[in-house]
């Protein structure tokens, strides 16, 4: 895994609604080198392809199952079966508060017939895909709030492994990064359940990027939050940290998240959020709303290399 690889972040989800099927299928066509899974269980223990254990901010739960929140406000995946998860519509992210779409001049929330899926339909229509167009573009499966499964009584890592060994995702060689941001969990995948998938401790907050001879000894790489990589100094020059430089020396990949092009802050365009973050700090891949500015940013780089 030598090349800088495209990250399809909950699909093409600056176009369509994230983790739907189509936003995959879009991220798909547009020749990402993976396509990420966040991974939550129904209440039947299907791993359920959405990005928090909650429903109410892409989906209309709150009008069809209105009694089904608990204590907090909140609707839980964990309490809807996979059939009634089917049921619902998924839309644009947004506020369940306010009902305001969270990035204004995305695809208009509540348009469209859009759908939960399990991670085995992602699958196959990604193995679907791959074998009708002789492609092979793989799967970035995310473990999400193991602790909060573990505390449920349910078992999500163990029925995600199990999941992708079944489609033949089990060494490294197979196409597929699993992560997680829990370094326990992850190093527990790697050390007790055995698994030899390429593994990302995904990493959020600073003092994290402080550990990272620790990951070395489970993981394959880190997925930093940008702001760990590049810093804008008071003069607005970049200033580029010593994270990607120590991650590579320990022989980790660094694919840092998220490039979105319509949030750049520091950035005054997203073609220099990728020259800086790719090629001047040599980050070895990028999670992105946006696979095809990528995917052809770097196209454009290697054609003048």
């Amino acid at each position: 895994m030598n090349k800088k690889i495209v990250i399809a972040h909950r699909g093409a989800s600056g176009y369509l609604p994230e983790h739907t099927i189509e936003a995959k299928a879009m991220a798909y066509a547009m020749d990402v080198d993976f396509i990420e899974q966040d991974l939550v269980l129904s209440k039947d223990d299907v791993p359920i392809v959405i990005h928090d254990i909650y429903l109410d901010d892409v989906t209309n739960v709150a009008k069809i199952f209105p009694d089904r929140k608990r204590s907090d406000g909140r609707f839980y995946v964990i309490d809807f079966t996979s059939d009634e998860l089917k049921t619902l519509q998924v839309s644009e992210r947004f506020n369940p508060e306010t009902e305001e779409q969270v990035y204004k001049n995305r695809y208009p929330k509540g348009k469209g017939n859009f759908t939960l899926h399990s991670l085995q339909e992602e699958i196959e229509m990604i193995q679907g895909l791959n074998s009708a167009t002789g492609k092979n573009i793989g799967i970035y499966p995310e473990i999400k709030e193991p602790k909060f499964h573990k505390k449920e009584g349910k078992q999500l890592t163990e029925i995600v492994l199990k999941t992708l060994s079944d489609y033949g995702y089990v060494t490294k060689k197979d196409n597929c990064i699993l992560q997680c941001f829990d370094a326990e969990e992850l190093k527990r995948i790697r050390v007790e359940l055995q698994s030899e998938l390429f593994l990302v401790q995904l990493i959020e907050f600073f003092e994290e990027t402080k550990k990272l001879a620790a990951y070395a000894k489970f993981a394959d790489g880190i997925g930093p939050w940008y702001k760990q990589i590049v810093t804008k100094t008071a003069s607005g020059k970049f200033k580029i940290t010593d994270l990607v430089t120590t991650a590579h020396q320990l022989g980790l990949k660094v694919h840092p998240y998220t490039f979105r092009a319509d949030a750049l802050d520091e950035f005054s365009t997203f073609e220099e959020m990728m020259e800086v973050i790719l090629i001047d700090a040599n980050a070895d891949g990028a999670f992105t709303d946006f696979p095809d500015l990528v995917v052809n940013f770097l196209k454009h780089k290697n054609k003048h290399e």
